[in-house]
């Protein structure tokens, strides 16, 4: 309990540096691909369900849910981002139950933007081949359960960004509780949760895509010289939330669930959010989700700063592959834009 106390202050000592800026930094972070949630159960939610969010997709919303992970916990996920773009997201977790409350995981997300025309000031119109750029982000992440009801953890990100001739590394870290009221044995239990996201070093792009040749001051011979890149900060949040249960057909027979949930988030440089979602489920056998996530002027065309248009859904079909054994689980999810068709997403897991 002691712990979980120093982490959750910690955690708000970090907040109250990392949010006591002012809006005029909206728009300056780079690697806002942290901010895509790849996973296709929890982006069925538009990420609304901070508060309850388990296994290894809390690596992308709140790191404390990977507590619940029982065993093992296999996940697979593909993204078509933008639909008609032809962006898409590859997106493969893992985690593992330790004992004594603690559960490790790990995940790497890779985008595909597929072939890019090579284009120049005095060839706008390209012939000179084409480029892909990389983008790849891993974790590493260790949660743990304090008591009953408190649940904590930590993340720890590698990002790299590159493209034939240019590249930038940096490192992030996040952090999260749940807190959880009543027994395990009472299903409708209210459950809370905060995390910090995307907190850590600044980047900048270097590489011989930065470099020119050049005369010395003497103009006596020739250089390399490389000029300097803006850095960039991460795109780091606050993300506070709320959940709570209500069991239909008897606790017993835990025959039906509806989860409702709210979550604000708090962005250092973009719109802050306020989201709520629902979830259905028949036996946790059967889910539907549904979220919708506002911010200031989503629905003006003209002067809102995203394609996402707010609202999402998604559904899961989870199916035992033996008796309180192994399960078998598909996941769908759809975000809708405009411009462009959306955002789907499909999932495959595996809980052992």
């Amino acid at each position: 309990m002691i712990k979980a106390l120093k982490l959750f202050v910690a955690v708000m000592f970090v907040s109250a540096i990392a949010f006591g800026g002012n809006k005029d930094r909206q728009g300056e972070a780079g690697a806002s691909e942290l901010l895509i949630n790849p996973w296709a159960q929890s982006s069925g939610w538009d990420g609304i369900n901070t508060a309850c969010v388990k296994g290894i997709e809390s690596l992308n919303l709140n790191v404390a849910g990977l507590a619940f992970t029982t065993k093992t916990e296999i996940v697979f996920a593909h993204t078509e981002w933008l639909s008609g773009t032809g962006i898409t997201f590859n997106t493969f977790g893992f985690s593992q139950n330790l004992g004594k409350g603690g559960v490790i995981g790990a995940d790497v997300m890779s985008i595909d933007f597929g072939n890019i025309p090579i284009t120049t000031t005095s060839l706008p119109e390209g012939g000179l081949g084409n480029y892909s750029p990389q983008y790849i982000n891993m974790a590493l992440a260790y949660s743990k359960v304090f008591s009953n009801s408190i649940y904590g953890g930590i993340v720890v990100r590698g990002v790299s960004e590159s493209i034939s001739d240019a590249s930038a590394l940096g490192l992030g870290f996040d952090a999260g509780i749940q807190y959880v009221t009543g027994p395990k044995t009472d299903p409708t239990r209210i459950h809370f949760g905060i995390a910090l996201r995307n907190i850590g070093s600044r980047m900048h792009y270097g590489g011989d895509g930065l470099s020119f040749r050049g005369q010395s001051p003497q103009g006596d011979y020739t250089m390399t010289l490389e000029q300097r890149s803006q850095g960039f900060e991460l795109p780091s949040l606050l993300n506070i939330g709320g959940s709570y249960n209500f069991e239909l057909g008897g606790s017993a027979q835990k025959t039906h669930r509806i989860t409702v949930a709210a979550n604000f988030c708090s962005h250092s440089f973009s719109q802050d959010q306020v989201g709520l979602g629902a979830e259905y489920s028949f036996k946790e056998m059967i889910m539907l989700r549904a979220g919708y996530n506002y911010e200031s002027n989503i629905s003006n065309l003209e002067t809102r700063v995203t394609a996402l248009t707010g609202l999402s859904g998604g559904l899961t079909f989870m199916v035992p592959l033996k008796k309180n054994g192994p399960k078998l689980g598909v996941d769908y999810s759809y975000r809708s834009s405009n411009p462009f068709k959306g955002s789907q997403t499909l999932g495959l897991r595996i809980t052992l």
